[in-house]
Parts: structure tokens; sequence; C-alpha cells
């Protein structure tokens, strides 16, 4: 009984940091806009993120997106207006590991230890909208949350695939 409950603590663990790291992209669309219509984009705001290296990739992962859906980067007058942002938050969870199960049992007082201590991780989210710049109005918004890594080294691959998620279907088809 014991080597089974270990096995799926065991299982457990291994399944954590998957279902920890696990990106979530969303996005949604004005179904009346008509994208074919969009030839050209400008940045209306840059996302604001405390390093600047992270910014500057965010900017450059959704231009290779955009422009590899066929529209233009342009400095004035576009037919679409990007907006980005990006944010991180610290947030704590308490991990809690059991060895074995302590109580009463047939021989009496069982053994059984808890430890418990605190994870602190960071959460990131890019949100990106793209705006008519004729009506002012947003026509496509991409969320993707876990994406803003704390540690560096992974932080363009992470940023980089979240993206391309975002704009897979891009542009939308009218249903």
């Amino acid at each position: 009984m014991r080597i089974f409950r270990a096995s799926i603590i065991l299982g457990l663990l291994l399944l954590l940091p998957t279902i920890l790291s696990a990106q979530k992209v969303t996005t949604d669309f004005d179904h009346n806009a008509n994208f074919s219509q969009y030839k050209t984009f400008m940045w209306l705001r840059e996302p604001r993120m405390k390093d600047p290296l992270m910014r500057q990739r965010a900017i450059d992962a959704v231009n290779a997106q955009l422009t590899a859906k066929g529209l233009r980067l342009v400095t004035d007058g576009a037919d679409l207006g990007v907006v980005a942002n990006g944010s991180t938050m610290q947030e704590q969870s308490l991990q809690t590991f059991y060895t074995g199960f302590g109580g009463w049992g047939w021989r009496g007082w069982n053994d059984g230890f808890a430890t418990t201590y605190p994870e602190t991780f960071t959460v990131g989210t890019l949100v990106v909208d793209l705006f008519d710049s004729r009506t002012k109005q947003v026509v496509w918004r991409g969320t993707a949350s876990d994406t803003l890594p704390d540690k560096p080294e992974k932080t363009a691959e992470k940023l980089n695939k979240a993206i391309e998620k975002m704009f897979k279907d891009f542009p939308p088809k009218k249903s």
C-alpha cells in the first residue's frame, strides 16, 4: 500500500511542472469587421514592461507575426493600430508534501510527517489589441497568460511561442 501511495505522489509531482507552465492563449474579434481591408499597421502604444529587452522582444514578435500575415509596418496613417500591455506579478502558494499517513492504526499511533513550504512564482500576461484606425474601435484582442517568465533565458522562447499561438488564426474568418 505504501508503494502505491508513493507512486501516486511521485506521478503527481512529475506532472506538476507541466500543469503549472501551461500557457493560456485566447483571442476574440469583432465579427462585423472586414479584416481583408487591413493592409498596414503601426504601434499606438508599445508594451510597458520593466525589462526593456522583454519589451523589444514582444514588439519584434508581434511585428513578425503581422508581417507574416501580409500586413506592412508603417509609422503613420496605418489601417490598424497596435496596443500591447505586459504585466507580471508575483504570487505565492503553499506546497505540502506528506511522508506516510499518520493517525491511529492497528498497533497504535503511526508516524506521518507533513512538510509545508511557500513557493513564489511569477505570473505574466501579455495583451495585444488591434484597433481599426478609421473607427477607433478594437477589432481584435489576443491574451496570453503565463507568458512572461521570471528567468531571462526562457523569455524569448516562451514569448515567441505565445505570440505565435495568438496570431495563428489571424486574420479571423467571418462565421
